[in-house]
């Protein structure tokens, strides 16, 4: 263990399972943490900040996806018969490379410029806005994030499939499991983390060492987004110094290899032998024979596609959870963010690790995991009709309602009535307040309000003298705070709940899917079928996901902001159309999801000698338990 000729005896004690295991951890952290924590975080704030639409941030969060299928064949071919080590070293410092990148535009792009809550303010007289064309050029900033986005898919490809190999070709068979599910479990904590301490992040002013008097309830708010990928860039490059340094053996692993029990499927003409030839797949000639065993695999190719579609509701659903959590309970970016953590530290670290217990647990071989599987999905299935319900909008005067009252025919929008008429409001300006009537009013000067008063109310600045705003039992002019009205949804609790269980039974299913998929193809191909899974769930799965996310939740905007007559980001969605929209695309990919599970599980054969296993010749090994349990790897389902 070192770095060329240089191994000092203190490194060696690093030299073992738990060490690698331990780095790998860190490593899947910091990605995990960064792609779908701090990314998924601040895709509100960089909407806001670079006049991007929902379509435009899933183009960002895809171009992950992207990298990771170009690179996959090439990593997992060559990378499976080289030094692991060093593509996982190399991997994590591009990954580092990519998070300093992805904040580059914070550095670049000048300061955000945003009125003050003195001119956002009062009724006053008519006034005009210099229309600055800069504003939409900002939107160009989404290709640096999206070539940030494609280092991180780069450097991410050997860890998630070079890593768990070299993890599986250093342990026993029946610890395989464990350490699999420890690395993992490492991988969703880091978004869980990063949701936390990124909704910290946005608590901040984006120009940090500037004054202004705009709180983060303020739609017009922009967090420091960028101070997270700083941090996270640094600890890569720090991480893949260590990695670079191992072997391409830890001591010892060579006696592991032949205590393992094959249970890859058996193909008719029984070309599946082929895989266990030493040699095969040392050279470029092997390949596309390597391709061909795998796509005769039809348990291997159902379980893809299961992963396919599970990647699809996980990349969806992590990209604008959060989003959806905001909208739904009308909370400000940090707020949904730290919720969004909260659920998926238990539910996706508790779910992932207690996937990996449960087989090693009850020494579930193949096609019982695929059973356990089938049964998570359906357990998901069933809690995804949640999104039946919803919460309903606030009621916003101009947006859902008009003033004084009833709603107002979809898609209509009259922010102008008699109490605002003589005030000049500008559209441009919205910066919302909540009138003591409990309504939404889409600025101060849209509600009326003549003036500000001195002190500030739970923090908030309050507005006086508003004509729109009407107290009740009151002849006098109501107030209004400023930010968006504060949910009393009875329907929150519930909603939370089955959220919860279904992020729960998707991430419960992932380890084992991950170890039905590598017990059914032969140990030679282990790592190539994990980037050929990779490929599959990327493509299907990974990279539409966002994508078709993010344009049906732009389907469902009540509110866009108009910058320069150009349509700019949503400021207010419909929330019972999002909730429809996420019901639809739920039921049809755990649908499909469920459907590939089955047809995986009556397509599966094992080997002839799995009826045996655990009779007296086993017995007479002594092996029997590893025989019963050998866990070989895990493919990613998308983390």
């Amino acid at each position: 263990c070192g770095w060329g000729d240089f191994t000092p005896g203190c490194l060696q004690l690093f030299n073992t399972s738990k060490g690698v295991l331990f780095f790998l951890c860190v490593a899947s952290f910091l990605q995990g943490m960064t792609v779908n924590g701090f990314v998924n975080t601040v895709i509100t704030s960089i909407e806001r900040r670079f006049d991007l639409r929902s379509y435009q941030s899933g183009l960002i969060a895809s171009s992950y996806d992207l990298a990771a299928c170009a690179c996959l064949t090439f990593v997992s071919y060559f990378g499976g018969n080289g030094h692991k080590p060093r593509w996982l070293g190399f991997g994590v410092l591009v990954m580092g490379l990519g998070s300093l990148l992805f904040s580059l535009p914070h550095f670049t792009a000048g300061r955000y410029e945003t009125l003050s809550g003195s001119q956002l303010g009062v009724c006053g007289g008519n006034r005009s806005l210099p229309c600055s064309r800069d504003a939409s050029s900002l939107s160009g900033y989404r290709f640096v994030f999206m070539l940030g986005q494609f280092l991180h898919g780069m450097g991410a490809t050997p860890l998630y499939t070079l890593g768990v190999t070299y993890l599986d070709e250093n342990v026993k068979s029946n610890y395989s499991p464990v350490y699999i599910a420890v690395f993992y479990t490492a991988a969703i904590l880091g978004p869980a983390v990063g949701y936390l301490v990124g909704g910290m992040f946005l608590n901040i002013y984006t120009e940090i060492g500037r004054e202004t008097d705009i709180a983060p309830e303020n739609t017009l708010w922009v967090g420091a987004w960028w101070i997270g990928f700083l941090g996270a860039g640094a600890a890569s490059l720090l991480i893949s110094i260590p990695i670079l340094g191992y072997p391409q053996r830890l001591p010892g692993s060579q006696r592991y290899t032949v205590m393992r029990v094959s249970e890859a499927h058996q193909l008719k003409d029984g070309s599946h032998k082929k895989a266990s030839d030493p040699d095969f797949g040392k050279t470029v000639k092997d390949l596309p024979r390597s391709v061909l065993l795998l796509l005769k695999n039809p348990t291997f190719i159902f379980l893809c596609l299961a992963g396919a579609t599970e990647a699809t509701l996980i990349a969806g659903m992590s990209t604008f959870g959060p989003k959806f959590l905001e909208s739904q309970f009308s909370l400000s970016a940090s707020e949904a963010a730290t919720f969004f953590g909260y659920l998926v530290v238990p539910a996706g670290g508790g779910g992932t690790f207690l996937g990996g217990f449960l087989v090693n647990k009850f020494k579930l071989r193949c096609s019982g995991i695929i059973k356990l599987c089938l049964v998570c999905t359906v357990s998901s299935l069933l809690a995804i009709f949640i999104f039946f319900i919803h919460c309903p909008n606030m009621p916003m005067a101009g947006v859902t309602q008009v003033y004084k009252g009833s709603a107002l025919p979809a898609g209509h929008l009259n922010l102008t009535a008699s109490c605002n008429a003589e005030c000049g409001c500008l559209q441009e300006t919205y910066s919302p307040v909540c009138g003591s009537d409990d309504i939404m009013y889409y600025s101060p000067c849209h509600a009326g309000c003549k003036k500000v008063a001195e002190n500030l109310r739970n923090g908030k600045k309050v507005y006086q003298e508003c004509s729109c705003v009407e107290e009740p039992f009151l002849p006098s002019p109501g107030n209004a705070e400023a930010g968006k009205c504060t949910s009393s949804c009875e329907k929150r609790p519930l909603l939370l709940f089955f959220i919860f269980l279904v992020i729960l039974f998707t991430f419960l299913s992932s380890i084992p899917a991950l170890t039905a998929t590598l017990r059914c193809v032969s140990d030679r191909q282990r790592s190539f079928a994990l980037g050929i899974q990779w490929i599959v769930v990327r493509t299907l799965g990974g990279i539409p996901g966002p994508i078709a996310f993010g344009s049906m939740i732009d389907k469902s905007c009540l509110l866009w902001q108009n910058q320069c007559g150009e349509q700019g980001s949503c400021y207010v969605y419909q929330n019972s159309a999002m909730s429809r929209y996420t019901l639809i695309a739920g039921l049809v990919y755990k649908v499909l999801g469920t459907t590939f599970f089955i047809v995986a599980c009556f397509l599966y054969k094992p080997p002839p000698s799995e009826s045996a296993v655990g009779s007296s010749d086993a017995s007479e090994n002594g092996n029997s338990d590893l025989q019963e349990q050998k866990p070989s790897l895990p493919a990613e389902e998308d983390i």
